[in-house]
């Protein structure tokens, strides 16, 4: 491919030889001839002149660069798609393995894929270039749109539905019990964990997630929301779309979250909470009951802000500390003083 390739892709603007061969893809220090990189911000100036790379996708063109730079408006974006031309996704044969288990009363679409050791339970809907890769099990009723792919060992429970494009990794499970209980008679009694999930189009699921479906109706996962490593659901949230979860996140039952939320690695949320879309929750984060839009951090979470300047005192509480026991000192002594002339 040559760089007037590529760029037409990306709708970029060429700063140098347009006929530049892009053999490769690589990160600003790994690459080497051949290869296109690219830089996010001029903090990275030193690392993109001792690069090899043939060209450099950026935001705005850099004086002093050898090398052709390609123009476009979100460099993130315009790397994403060259790993996609360079790297294209792998691409499952359609069948169904002789090792699978499946109940006779399965609905099947076209070029399906089904891996070894794989349990398909009664009354489940496949869509059409869908891939259920080795060891998963799909349960009763259990409903999967058209081009999931749901790597090995998932576990689907059932009266699961999922939407069309998810992608679920190894280790996850849709649909556990709910963690309700009630106390009686000296021991907690469990409530029934009897609704569902839903998982709406183009959400992406990390390993061992945890989703729990819910006590009565549905929990439910927001159209192109990205769910991290790591991270336990609880009955009845509901997640709205395009949502950003990060790993190791835990979300209570019965919480809702807006849309175009980010919630950060290892924030916490009670539950019954309820956060605005748009809200930003960083890492570590706790909160409790409504958060209006906004960036909160610490535990419980306050606006980013004020946590910072919270921070900046706190790491002088020390020298502070000292500082009042000296006045506090210097005051008693002069307290003697006035006593003692008080006295004359």
């Amino acid at each position: 491919m040559v760089l007037r390739d590529f760029s037409n892709i990306v709708n970029g603007t060429i700063i140098g030889d347009p006929d530049t061969k892009i053999e490769g893809v690589a990160g600003i220090k790994d690459a080497k001839k051949g290869d296109i990189t690219f830089i996010a911000s001029g903090k990275h100036m030193q690392d993109l002149r001792a690069s090899k790379a043939s060209c450099v996708i950026v935001k705005e063109p850099f004086d002093g660069i050898d090398i052709p730079q390609l123009k476009v408006t979100n460099p993130h974006y315009a790397f994403a798609k060259a790993i996609e031309c360079f790297y294209p996704a792998q691409a499952w044969k359609p069948g169904v393995s002789s090792m699978a288990s499946i109940s006779e009363q399965v609905g099947m679409g076209r070029g399906v894929t089904i891996g070894p050791f794989a349990h398909i339970a009664a009354d489940v809907s496949i869509g059409d270039e869908t891939a259920i890769l080795a060891g998963v099990y799909i349960g009763e009723g259990a409903k999967i749109g058209n081009g999931c792919i749901i790597y090995p060992n998932v576990t689907v429970r059932e009266k699961v539905s999922i939407g069309d494009r998810v992608i679920i990794h190894s280790g996850a499970v849709i649909g556990s019990d709910g963690f309700g209980y009630v106390f009686e008679n000296g021991s907690h009694y469990k409530i029934p964990q009897v609704g569902g999930v839903i998982i709406e189009d183009d959400v992406e699921i990390g390993s061992n997630v945890s989703i729990d479906r819910a006590t009565l109706g549905n929990t439910v996962i927001g159209k192109g929301t990205k769910i991290d490593n790591l991270v336990q659901i609880a009955h009845n949230v509901k997640i709205g779309e395009n949502s950003l979860i990060i790993a190791q996140v835990g979300i209570a039952g019965s919480s809702e979250i807006g849309s175009f939320v980010i919630l950060a690695g290892q924030a916490g949320v009670a539950d019954h909470a309820s956060i605005d879309s748009g809200t930003i929750l960083t890492a570590q984060s706790g909160i409790s009951g409504r958060v209006a839009k906004g960036t909160y951090s610490g535990y419980p979470a306050i606006p980013h802000g004020t946590w910072l300047r919270a921070q900046a005192a706190f790491a002088k509480l020390p020298e502070m500390s000292k500082k009042i026991r000296e006045l506090e000192s210097r005051l008693r002594r002069l307290e003697k003083e006035d006593a003692h002339d008080d006295s004359k």
